[in-house]
């Protein structure tokens, strides 16, 4: 039989308090599920029927296909509801797709339901600027010339600033005219927006001319210009 000292001696109870120590100690590690979460869409997830539309989209035009035939004789981009089918067009043009993106969004305005959305334009005509597709931007800005939008300031000067950063002279000074066309105000974004982009391009006689528009709307818009570039430097 074994002694108590033996049974209760203090190495032994060191050891099992380190071992306990050790135990409540150690943490419990859990795996980010946000590795696993669907594309995003501007705050909604994707369905699983838009991704799936995507990646066929996307395998189609790998394989050869050209982008216009591809969208046309696709089954699952043509059984998508609304959303889904709007989902699919953003989600190409944020991946860069443009030439896809452009004949899904081609395929939308086909559609009953289709009501025109400026931010829609500026996705696309972004990604069609970004990849030097100087025609299709032309082709999309032809469509936007055809709607009928309600005013959107904000958007506005966001597609202008794409337009002029893609050096789209003409097209920048079209849709500004469409823009008061749309009984849309141009805020002081939109004037230092074209005055900054015009001169840069080396259009000092536009930029000049919208300098004279702005001073005719805001007095005060070249304090705040100069206070801008004073923050900047």
């Amino acid at each position: 039989m074994l002694s108590s000292s033996l049974a209760f001696s203090p190495h032994r109870l060191a050891t099992s308090t380190a071992a306990v120590r050790r135990s409540t100690s150690s943490t419990i590690t859990m795996r980010d599920r946000g590795k696993n979460r669907k594309p995003m869409q501007r705050g909604r997830y994707l369905s699983t029927e838009a991704i799936q539309a995507v990646q066929s989209l996307k395998r189609a035009t790998l394989s050869g296909a050209p982008a216009g035939s591809a969208v046309a004789t696709d089954p699952k981009l043509r059984r998508l509801l609304k959303a889904d089918m709007v989902a699919v067009f953003r989600e190409l043009a944020a991946q860069g797709e443009a030439h896809l993106a452009l004949k899904v969004f081609e395929e939308i305005r086909k559609e009953h339901w289709y009501k025109p959305r400026l931010f829609w334009y500026v996705d696309l005509i972004t990604v069609l600027a970004r990849k030097g597709l100087r025609s299709e931007v032309g082709k999309a800005c032809s469509y936007l010339k055809r709607e009928q939008l309600e005013p959107d300031t904000d958007g506005f000067n966001l597609l202008l600033k794409t337009l002029l950063d893609a050096e789209f002279t003409q097209l920048t000074m079209d849709c500004f005219r469409l823009m008061k066309l749309w009984d849309t105000e141009p805020d002081r974004t939109t004037y230092i927006t074209l005055v900054k982009g015009l001169e840069s391009l080396g259009e000092m006689d536009l930029s000049a001319k919208m300098r004279l528009e702005a001073e005719s709307d805001y007095g005060a818009l070249w304090d705040f210009f100069d206070e801008e570039e004073t923050t900047e430097t």
